[in-house]
């Protein structure tokens, strides 16, 4: 009898709610409670937000007078444009350098270089606080990150390890991801160092990704080669049969202090004996090794001045001018290079052939020198023909 009498009351009930779709505990019977109806849904974009203002496209004049004028903000987004890979920012970078060139060259280009975890962020931060605190240098630096593989994302978390130099008013730090180039440091660096030039700045750093051995590309923008080292981690001597050592122009052993002192300084002594085993180098100077300690901020200035007595030595004998000189020649191939692989892949025929001829290839129907040379006879026909 009460579970019928229970039945009926809630078929009476979900009739009410049925009808006027009301919430039931507010209906007669139910005098005790009382439940409101609710708000609103909100909306799912803040109507409060202020909505941002297009920035305006600057011209290539725009940019030229804000790099002069030392902007840094017009400075970054110049040297976004030059990483850019969009066409129309491509041509728009190329009028902004070739109006800042005649005001570039007036600094000193320090690459610098080590394995991974020698210190080398700490080692610019040591010496660049020097610099621009102590010496009343503008600082650049450019600090290549490594980009994966997989993802072809990178962090550029470099500056996160700058934090005193950061905030120095005479110091531009600009991380940028290696997107896969040679030695992590791409043309577009080299762009990059004559932007910086132009708006002021008399002291560039470019740090690499800390591969260690591919090096080259930076060697061939800067003008002192600073390779940092570490001492007690095995072999010593390992760090010679490296191809990196050629190139330095100063070899400085990093975390000299606590504990490590003497084994920093037995290392100093190892390739201080290994480099006269190398050839001289074309500028006649002779690769010095140095000690210091970036986290206790040791022997800094002794670093900078193995720079200074370089860059002094080379003015001398006409080597600087020299290098540089040959620097510039080595980007004009390069650049040939790179615009003639750009418009080989780009082609659409030959993106068209490049599926089948692989294909082919994997299938052992046509050998790798024959597809290749194929696509290259079609690629130049296609070049006559236009």
């Amino acid at each position: 009898m009460l579970n019928s009498s229970l039945a009926t009351r809630y078929s009476l009930l979900a009739t009410k709610k049925s009808n006027n779709m009301s919430h039931i505990e507010n209906s007669e019977e139910y005098k005790g409670l009382a439940v409101n109806q609710g708000v609103e849904q909100p909306p799912i974009v803040n109507p409060y937000i202020t909505r941002r203002v297009k920035r305006r496209q600057l011209s290539v004049n725009d940019y030229v007078e804000g790099i002069l004028a030392g902007n840094r903000s017009i400075l970054s987004q110049a040297v976004t444009l030059v990483e850019s890979l969009l066409p129309e920012h491509h041509t728009i970078a190329q009028e902004v350098i070739e109006k800042c060139l005649p005001y570039a060259g007036k600094s000193i280009r320090l690459g610098i270089t080590g394995v991974p975890g020698a210190g080398k962020s700490t080692f610019i931060e040591a010496l660049g606080t020097y610099l621009c605190k102590e010496q009343n240098h503008k600082l650049a630096v450019l600090a290549i990150d490594p980009s994966s593989e997989r993802s072809k994302g990178s962090i550029l978390g470099d500056k996160t390890r700058m934090e005193e130099l950061s905030i120095a008013e005479n110091a531009f730090i600009r991380p940028s991801p290696s997107a896969g180039s040679l030695g992590g440091v791409a043309r577009k660096t080299r762009e990059s160092i004559i932007l910086c030039e132009a708006a002021g700045f008399d002291t560039i750093f470019v740090e690499t990704v800390g591969v260690g051995q591919s090096e080259t590309a930076m060697h061939s923008m800067v003008d002192f080669f600073l390779l940092i080292q570490l001492a007690g981690t095995g072999d010593e001597l390992q760090g010679i049969k490296r191809g990196i050592m050629e190139m330095a122009d100063g070899i400085t052993i990093n975390k000299c202090d606590g504990n490590n002192i003497e084994k920093a300084q037995l290392a100093k002594r190892q390739f201080q004996n290994a480099l006269p085993l190398f050839p001289m180098p074309e500028s006649g100077w002779a690769p010095q090794v140095t000690t210091c300690s970036a986290f206790e901020h040791i022997n800094i200035p002794e670093v900078w001045k193995m720079v200074t007595d370089y860059v002094a030595f080379t003015n001398k004998n006409g080597y600087f001018d020299y290098r540089r000189n040959q620097q510039s020649k080595y980007w004009m191939y390069e650049t040939i290079d790179e615009y003639l692989r750009t418009s080989f892949y780009n082609n659409p025929t030959i993106e068209a052939l490049l599926k089948q001829y692989e294909t082919m290839v994997n299938s052992n129907e046509m050998t790798s020198f024959a597809a290749a040379h194929k696509l290259l006879d079609t690629y130049n026909n296609i070049r006559n023909r236009e």
